[in-house]
């Protein structure tokens, strides 16, 4: 399935301060050179923020993680959990539509979200609270036919109870999720025919249930607040260790021209040949190199590092040193082939490198 980016989106993006604490803390878990590992949590929190994941979302989590927004672009794109569009304000409702719910009923369910919110999926219903999709299997093939609202399963579906929850949530209540016909999880529909003794002492329902009846509202979109944020690994951690937020929107790089500000280095390897300017007063565009985003691409600067011929005549020993100094992003050159693309632009122009950089071939 062709998955784009929708025509229509906003001027700019940035996380509440709630949510960009607790997206500095999910990037802490990661070694330092590894930040790029928290960009699937990160961009689900945008997501949450905003109902559906937006192109400056996506581009200011990547440049939070130092990446290339095409990176970022290809992540948010190639997972179907990632809404590219706009979503129902009230509630975005799932409909297993795979072999156990199709053959329970949920082509009846379809039929009322087409009834009841919009003709087709992925369009918000007229007054703007409802949107639907149909989705491939969610693992409650028991329950039968089944859908996913907010952050919450709700089962034993039938067209008649959908529509009364569709009410509910118009009316601005949150229909308790769960087994729709009273089942605790997924035993018989008939009732226990064993294990009945587990039935004392238990509480009302299921453990996901009960966390869901217990906050109120399953489809309250995260925003930071509802938990503690858990890294108590930060707590002896010096400040500077706290990822910035970019601005947003994020404004394009400007060229230095004044001399670079003093990084603090280390002594492996060799430093390579470094500039106080651009020459000309004019950088390349570091960032057409896979793996340099706005960040990288400032560091570099500050190394004195501005142009593609620095960069392709690193040997092993330059490598190594710029490996180690680019603070908060160690091992990316090697990993990400700096030298070997930067080759590719010097000695056979832009134009093939652009076709190479589709496939990889560098």
């Amino acid at each position: 399935m062709l998955r784009r980016l929708h025509k229509d989106q906003p001027a700019a993006f940035a996380f509440t301060p709630k949510n960009l604490e607790w997206a500095q803390g999910q990037i802490s878990k990661y070694p330092e050179g590894r930040q790029a590992s928290a960009i699937i949590p990160l961009l689900f929190r945008a997501q949450e923020q905003e109902g559906w994941l937006t192109r400056p979302a996506i581009e200011y989590v990547a440049d939070m993680l130092g990446l290339a927004h095409i990176r970022a672009l290809e992540v948010a794109t190639f997972y179907f959990m990632f809404q590219l569009q706009p979503v129902g304000t009230v509630a975005h409702i799932q409909i297993c539509g795979t072999t156990s719910c199709m053959i329970c009923g949920a082509e009846d369910l379809i039929a009322v979200c087409k009834e009841l919110i919009s003709a087709h999926p992925h369009t918000p219903s007229a007054d703007g609270k409802f949107s639907w999709e149909e989705v491939e299997c969610l693992g409650a093939c028991a329950n039968a036919p089944m859908a996913q609202i907010g952050k919450d399963y709700y089962e034993d579906l039938s067209p008649e109870r959908l529509r009364e929850m569709i009410a509910k949530f118009r009316a601005g209540e949150v229909p308790t999720p769960g087994s729709q016909t009273g089942r605790f999880s997924s035993e018989p529909k008939t009732g226990l025919t064993s294990l009945k003794d587990h039935e004392s002492g238990r509480t009302q329902y299921n453990a996901s249930v009960q966390r869901a009846v217990d906050i109120g509202d399953t489809v309250k979109r995260i925003d930071g607040t509802e938990v503690p944020i858990l890294t108590p690994w930060r707590q002896t951690a010096a400040p500077a260790a706290a990822v910035p937020a970019p601005a947003a929107p994020v404004a394009p790089q400007k060229e230095e021209t004044e001399a670079p500000v003093a990084v603090a280095v280390v002594s492996e390897g060799t430093k390579p040949q470094a500039l106080t300017a651009a020459r000309d007063g004019k950088a390349d565009d570091l960032q057409k190199i896979e793996g340099i985003g706005p960040k990288l691409e400032q560091l570099c600067h500050d190394l004195g590092i501005f142009h593609f011929d620095q960069i392709a005549n690193w040997g092993a020993a330059e490598i190594a040193w710029m490996d180690s100094n680019l603070k908060g992003f160690r091992g990316r050159v090697t990993r990400d082939k700096w030298v070997a693309q930067a080759k590719i632009i010097v000695e056979q122009g832009m134009e093939e490198f652009l076709r190479r950089a589709k496939t990889n071939d560098y």
